[in-house]
C-alpha cells in the first residue's frame, strides 16, 4: 500500500522538478532591446522599473502608443510622469492608461481591446522576468492573431545575487511557476473546447477606451 502511494507522489515531484527547471530556462538574465519595432507597447504594472523601462522603448521609437495595464484607479498621469523623469511629452501624446486590469488575465483582455481599437497587429510585451512567461501565455492566448515580442525586465536583486541563495525570489519563483503552470493547463483546456472558467466578457455596448494621459 505504501508503495501504491509513494510512487505516484515521486512522479509527481520529479515531473514538478522537470517543469521548474524548464520554466527557469525560459527566465532572462540580462535585458536586451527588442529586435525590431511593433505597433504598440503593452506594459503590465507590479514590478519595480517596469514602467520607466516601457517609456524608454517608447521613447526610442520602438512603438507608436504605450498602453499602461493594471494601473492603481487612484493614481493619473501625473503621478506617473512623477515617478519617470522627462516623461511629461510622451505621457501627453502617446500614452495609455488602463485602471480595470487586476490580474495577467484581465491586462490580456484589456490589451486586447486597446489593440484592436488601434488596429495594432503587433506589440512588445514589458513585464518582469520571472512574469513573462505566463504573460506571453495570457496574451498569445487572447490575441493569438497578434505578434507578440518579449522584453524582459530584470531587477537588481536578480542581478546582484543568484536567486537560489533568497529565500524571498525563491518563494516568488514557485509561486510564479505554480501560477504559469495553471495558466498553462486552463489555456490548453479551452484550445480543445473545454473552457472550465468564463472567459472575461468583451463589452456588449459602445466600446470603451481605455483612459488616456490626455483625451486624443
Amino acid at each position: 500500500m505504501r508503495a501504491v502511494i509513494v510512487a505516484p507522489l515521486a512522479l509527481v515531484f520529479v515531473a514538478a522538478a522537470v517543469g521548474f527547471i524548464g520554466f527557469l530556462s525560459q527566465l532572462r538574465g540580462v535585458e536586451t532591446d527588442p529586435p525590431h519595432n511593433a505597433d504598440g507597447i503593452v506594459v503590465l504594472t507590479g514590478g519595480s522599473s517596469r514602467v520607466s523601462d516601457a517609456m524608454e522603448l517608447l521613447a526610442h521609437g520602438y512603438g507608436k502608443r504605450l498602453l499602461i495595464s493594471g494601473v492603481h484607479p487612484t493614481n493619473d498621469a501625473s503621478d506617473i510622469s512623477r515617478s519617470v523623469p522627462d516623461s511629461q511629452g510622451l505621457m501627453s501624446c502617446c500614452v495609455d492608461l488602463d485602471r480595470s486590469a487586476v490580474n495577467t488575465r484581465s491586462n490580456a483582455a484589456e490589451t486586447r481591446r486597446w489593440a484592436r481599437e488601434r488596429g495594432f497587429k503587433s506589440l512588445i510585451v514589458v513585464t518582469s522576468n520571472y512574469h513573462m512567461p505566463r504573460a506571453i501565455v495570457e496574451l498569445s492566448h487572447a490575441m493569438p492573431d497578434i505578434t507578440l515580442i518579449p522584453f524582459a525586465v530584470v531587477g537588481d536583486k536578480w542581478r546582484d545575487e543568484p536567486w537560489w541563495t533568497s529565500g524571498g525570489t525563491f518563494r516568488l519563483l514557485l509561486s510564479e511557476y505554480a501560477k504559469y503552470v495553471a495558466a498553462e493547463l486552463r489555456v490548453r483546456l479551452a484550445d480543445i473546447g473545454l473552457d472550465l472558467t468564463s472567459d472575461i466578457a468583451e463589452p456588449s455596448a459602445v466600446p470603451r477606451r481605455p483612459a488616456t494621459a490626455q483625451a486624443n
